[in-house]
């Protein structure tokens, strides 16, 4: 039985990532979720993780072509693997925004921002730099429940004011 850990560590250590990063983007969507939120608890677990996971696959995908190869051979860009998180989550979090004309309002950008920091928190994660990803998650949370609290304060925004807006874009 020792063997077959020992054959198997790496992923087993990537599992463990994935599931710290999942565990982290939960933290995130149990805020949204208990905001009553379109995207909560699961969909930002699943962010994160496969964002980790990616990262841990394209690290994996580049030492084995290096070994197999030739380190002079391999040429990597691993911030093409980023690039490919936030492409991907773009589109996830663009249909979570929603423009409700007639109440001159817009939907879901919060959310959408969250996912996208989500999948950051799952490649920081992939990383390896569990510290920054911890603090980052913190920080999320301040952001999403206190900065909510300090927004109800605020007068609210025209409608006319947003189409104003929206007409300068």
């Amino acid at each position: 039985m020792t063997d077959f850990f020992e054959t198997y560590q790496g992923q087993f250590e990537i599992l463990l990532m994935v599931g710290l990063a999942m565990l982290l983007g939960g933290v995130i969507g149990l805020e949204r979720e208990l905001a009553n939120k379109p995207a909560g608890l699961r969909t930002h677990m699943l962010v994160a993780g496969t964002a980790a996971l990616f990262v841990a696959l394209g690290t994996l995908i580049i030492n084995d072509f290096s070994a197999d190869i030739g380190e002079d051979v391999v040429r990597s860009d691993p911030v093409r693997i980023l690039e490919a998180i936030v492409t991907g989550i773009s589109f996830l979090g663009a249909g979570t925004i929603i423009r409700d004309r007639s109440k001159g309002r817009v939907e879901g950008l919060t959310t959408a921002a969250s996912l996208l920091f989500a999948s950051a928190i799952g490649g920081t994660v992939g990383v390896r730099q569990y510290v920054l990803a911890v603090g980052a998650v913190i920080l999320v949370l301040i952001t999403l429940s206190v900065l909510g609290v300090v927004g109800r304060f605020l007068p609210p925004r025209s409608p006319d004011a947003r189409e104003e807006a929206d007409s300068r874009d």
